[in-house]
């Protein structure tokens, strides 16, 4: 059975509850927490999924 595209849904736990196609981003978030940098610019085009990101990033860490 084909998953639907989320289009305009940007939390993480959402996607994750009700089954949709995402694009996983969680190799993204382990670059990023293992650089120790401590300040981040995430600097993407609009619509590229930064708040998703950060939805993501949430989840992980609550």
């Amino acid at each position: 059975m084909a998953r639907t595209v989320a289009i305009g849904i940007q939390d993480f736990g959402d996607l994750i509850e009700k089954g949709y196609f995402y694009i996983d981003k969680t190799s993204f978030i382990k670059e990023w927490w293992e650089s120790g940098d401590s300040v981040t610019l995430i600097n993407r085009p609009r619509r590229s999924g930064k708040t998703l990101n950060m939805s993501m990033v949430e989840r992980f860490f609550r």
